[in-house]
């Protein structure tokens, strides 16, 4: 996908560059494979749907519990491959263990990109049970049905947000990454590729300003000091199919987002790219910060923390294995609050024990 086309050049410029097409590394290690994306009808899972059908799996399993989007891609990817392209599309929530189960057992994936996730940080605050019980519990079925049925590669899909989280959806990402730390040594590769926004995905901040410039204003924004790291939905999925070849097991892959962009000044822009004068044809709004969200975003912890790999934008984090008994422990906190899961102070409370590093911001 053309960058530059893809956005104008004044919003590509704020975003970044163009992806670098090298994708000769994972299509050889996906060429001939037995391929499951999870949320496959996410904005996130199409793309690496479609990526991976460019590289002549033996199979491709879409996953995803909304069945319209999960037919959307059915569609685009049997129009464009026909008979060619051994597809299986299933109705499934990562939730239900015993599914997850009878689906991996049927299908036996070698490769698993985990891409189902509530994601929505102010939905997540409001109902935190629903977070922990299918980003937590629900990758928790994903990863026990991979090792059981011998997947080769987990690659879970991980966000900025995780990192010292102040929403209840990037604790419930950092217990994932921390479930991940476990399997170091498992005989299935498990990895996490995390990374910031992605621009034009469902839910992002880029359809919201456009539709309300459409609407004649004014364009929300929560702070105008406020930054985000963007990356178009190609290049981000790109990477992280470079970062699953490189997965050796138990690695944390930061993805190099760029510089972050001023919220304030990408509205702006939008305003300009639809003809239109920012604070004359169409106002600019200050919000607030909703809760759980930052000012700015981050992607590792320090960079001292981080190493360079192969890939000019992909590096590692350096992160401390955990052990199993560790995580046991966690999960046992988590599912006792579940218990009174009307309590949203008590679930919040359950988080921080099982991610100390999560500060609730209120």
């Amino acid at each position: 996908m053309n960058f530059a086309k893809e956005y104008s050049p004044r919003v590509a410029l704020l975003l970044g560059r163009a992806p670098i097409d090298d994708s000769a590394a994972y299509r050889d290690a996906l060429q001939g494979r037995c391929v499951l994306v999870t949320g496959g009808g996410g904005s996130i899972g199409q793309e690496l749907c479609r990526k991976v059908a460019e590289c002549k799996p033996k199979k491709l399993i879409i996953l995803d519990i909304y069945e319209n989007n999960a037919y959307e891609i059915e569609q685009e990817l049997t129009h464009k491959y026909g008979a060619s392209l051994s597809l299986f599309v299933v109705i499934a929530s990562i939730r239900d263990r015993e599914r997850i189960e009878a689906i991996f057992e049927e299908h036996r994936p070698e490769i698993v990109l985990h891409a189902a996730a509530h994601k929505h940080v102010p939905l997540m605050e409001k109902n935190p049970a629903e977070a922990i019980k299918n980003n937590i519990f629900g990758t928790k079925n994903v990863f026990d049905a991979a090792e059981k049925y011998g997947a080769e590669k987990c690659i879970l899909i991980s966000t900025d947000k995780a990192v010292n989280p102040t929403s209840v959806m990037g604790a419930s990402k950092q217990m994932c990454e921390q479930m991940l730390g476990t399997k170091s040594n498992s005989s299935t590769t498990f990895a996490a590729v995390r990374f910031g926004n992605v621009a034009d995905s469902n839910g992002s901040v880029m359809p919201l300003f456009r539709r309300q410039i459409a609407e004649g204003g004014p364009v929300t924004v929560t702070d105008k000091r406020a930054t985000r790291y963007f990356m178009s939905i190609a290049e981000a999925c790109h990477l992280v199919l470079q970062a699953s070849a490189m997965a050796q097991g138990g690695d944390v892959f930061v993805l190099d987002m760029g510089e972050p962009v001023n919220i304030y000044e990408l509205a702006k822009a939008l305003i300009r790219d639809a003809g239109l004068v920012p604070e004359k044809d169409i106002k600019i709004t200050e919000i607030g910060l909703r809760v759980g969200e930052k000012l700015h975003e981050e992607l590792g912890i320090s960079t001292k923390t981080l190493l360079p790999t192969a890939h000019t934008r992909i590096f590692a984090e350096k992160t401390s294995p955990l052990f199993q008994k560790e995580i046991e422990k966690k999960l046992k906190v988590l599912i006792e609050a579940l218990a009174n899961e009307k309590n949203s102070d008590c679930i919040k409370k359950a988080l921080q024990i099982a991610v100390p590093t999560y500060t609730p911001k209120q």
